[in-house]
């Protein structure tokens, strides 16, 4: 039983916040897309990640890495082989797609195929710019204390 939710409430109250909604919109539909081959997300490091699919049976020429504005597709297309006889075929084989939204300054630091388990490293990288930065308090120049202005009477 999928369940959905309605985010207009926090339409009403926020702004800006469009492309996070959409982003948990999609990644709803997407559940039901199918998990294959299996994956593994994990955090190696404070800024730095990496995704692991299991890809058995998939040569390097079968895969395909795309990093598009925020969106890193990892497409697998096996050559179909002649039928050699096969009594019983357990390997799925079968093309898959898996999509996998980044945040923004994430990007594909390197991909790697070892004994059957296709891993890619992201890192977050922020600029300078969006970095916190600390504000130094200056002290204002002290105010030079003057006599207070004596208004003079007229002279008689």
């Amino acid at each position: 039983m999928a369940t959905s939710y309605d985010y207009t409430p926090l339409f009403r109250s926020s702004v800006g916040f469009d492309r996070v909604f959409n982003l948990l919109e999609n990644a709803q539909r997407a559940r039901s897309i199918s998990d294959w081959p299996p994956y593994d997300i994990v955090k190696t490091g404070d800024d730095s990640y990496r995704i692991s699919i299991a890809v058995a049976g998939f040569a390097q020429g079968d895969l395909d890495i795309t990093f598009q504005s925020n969106l890193l597709t990892v497409t697998g297309k096996k050559q179909e082989a002649a039928n050699e006889g096969y009594l019983h075929r357990g390997i799925a084989g079968r093309p898959f797609e898996h999509r996998f939204e980044l945040a923004d300054h994430v990007r594909v630091n390197g991909a790697d195929l070892s004994n059957g388990l296709l891993s890619i490293d992201l890192v977050r990288e922020i600029p300078e710019a969006l970095k916190p930065r600390k504000i130094t308090i200056e002290n204002a120049p002290a105010l030079t204390s003057a006599a207070p202005a004596q208004i003079e009477a007229k002279a008689a």
